[in-house]
């Protein structure tokens, strides 16, 4: 598929399953807590798409990650199915599901991050690209558990299930730790790949 398709296709498929996701969610306020970065994502992409657009690569990895946030806003991440099937297959205590959005968080803009620095040549490539990549992620990861012990200060028990520690005292920890291991393997498995992309586009 031509590349330039490729951003159109992505858009039907993550609206398709917005669509799904939004249809009578298991609840509905954490529904907009949950789906609200790609909400919040969508338009600014639209939006740069002319001026500054992404490789492939981002594009599919950002789509891979609202679908991740979209899945568990529908269910909830303490009841995603696919949650309850890995509890199972690997005799897990809990529902693990929220363990694969915070590795997207950490994975995912860990490839766009680096695009930005390295097309806007804020830093060279190398180590200290690396280092600041890594470091964004790490920021990002807790700005994300800032913003979810807001939500609950905020509205008290409302926020529960967007929280979905599940009685885990740690969770918060292993939330972030869970995003540096993503933004890490991101950039150790995807990195040349993308250097290659930046090059076809240049």
């Amino acid at each position: 598929m031509a590349d330039k398709r490729w951003p159109a296709f992505l858009l039907v498929v993550v609206l398709a399953i917005l669509a799904w996701s939004g249809l009578q969610p298991r609840d509905r306020f954490t529904w907009y807590l949950e789906v609200a970065p790609a909400l919040i994502a969508l338009p600014i992409l639209l939006l740069t798409y002319r001026r500054f657009p992404l490789t492939p690569l981002a594009y599919t990895l950002i789509a891979i990650h609202a679908i991740i946030l979209m899945v568990g806003g529908h269910y909830t991440y303490a009841e995603v199915p696919l949650g309850e099937w890995m509890k199972g297959w690997f005799h897990l205590t809990r529902n693990d599901y929220d363990r694969i959005g915070h590795f997207a968080q950490g994975f995912v803009p860990a490839i766009v991050a680096r695009e930005v620095l390295i097309r806007n040549s804020v830093v060279k490539q190398g180590k200290w690209l690396n280092f600041l990549v890594f470091c964004f992620c790490l920021a990002l990861s807790a700005t994300y558990e800032l913003v979810e012990w807001g939500t609950a200060v905020a509205t008290g028990t409302a926020a529960d299930a967007f929280l979905g520690t599940q009685g885990d005292p740690w969770d918060t920890q292993e939330d972030m730790m869970t995003a540096a291991i993503g933004a890490f393997m991101a950039l150790l498995v995807l990195s040349k790949r993308h250097d290659r992309q930046l090059r076809e586009r240049s």
